[in-house]
């Protein structure tokens, strides 16, 4: 989530929605591990016991971070989709959502996809994990449907998951670069297979 939106002081809205947007500054920034509980009430001003009484564990704390990311990047998705009338531009729109969530004001750069980088730090069998894993496959059937306009359903399945790979692949690098423009290029490369359609 970028300082922009959540900045650090911040002390409107309700303590649960503070303590979440302090989770979210902090987990990105930092890391879920290296976050501690009074770190995260510090920073949204509120009691240790406020946040107990919102989120019953940390690791409750970590899945509404983790569904809230994932519902960050809908908006995202729909915002860019909705002007989209072809099955072209439904797919690009994809790509656009990830650049305008790397271009994006985060309190120390951009360090690549929350989702992932909150899923390396995870157990295997943890729930949060669980819902990176689904997040990332809603990506791919976001492209896989408009595709199924543009070629016949096995091409349009295996062409969403090469440009899911394509997508993740440029979405990690752009995390070390600190910016959107390897997303950037990425997109165009999906454009022109797109265009060789």
């Amino acid at each position: 989530m970028s300082t922009d939106q959540h900045a650090p002081g911040r002390r409107g809205g309700s303590a649960r929605a503070r303590i979440l947007e302090a989770a979210a500054q902090r987990f990105y920034a930092h890391g879920i591990t290296a976050t501690g509980i009074d770190a995260i009430t510090a920073s949204a001003g509120v009691a240790r016991m406020s946040l107990y009484n919102n989120f019953n564990s940390k690791a409750a704390l970590v899945e509404t971070y983790v569904e809230a990311r994932h519902q960050e990047w809908l908006r995202l998705y729909q915002a860019r989709a909705t002007d989209g009338s072809t099955a072209e531009e439904r797919v690009l729109a994809v790509f656009d959502a990830y650049a305008d969530h790397a271009a994006a004001a985060y309190e120390h750069g951009f360090r690549g996809c929350g989702l992932l980088n909150a899923a390396a730090e995870l157990s295997v069998d943890d729930p949060a994990r669980a819902a990176v894993r689904r997040h990332k496959e809603q990506v791919e059937q976001l492209l896989a449907a408009p595709l199924g306009e543009l070629t016949d359903p096995a091409t349009a399945q295996r062409l969403a998951e090469h440009l899911s790979f394509l997508l993740e692949g440029s979405m990690a690098r752009a995390g070390l670069e600190g910016g959107p423009d390897l997303l950037l290029r990425a997109r165009g490369f999906a454009a022109d297979m797109l265009a060789a359609l």
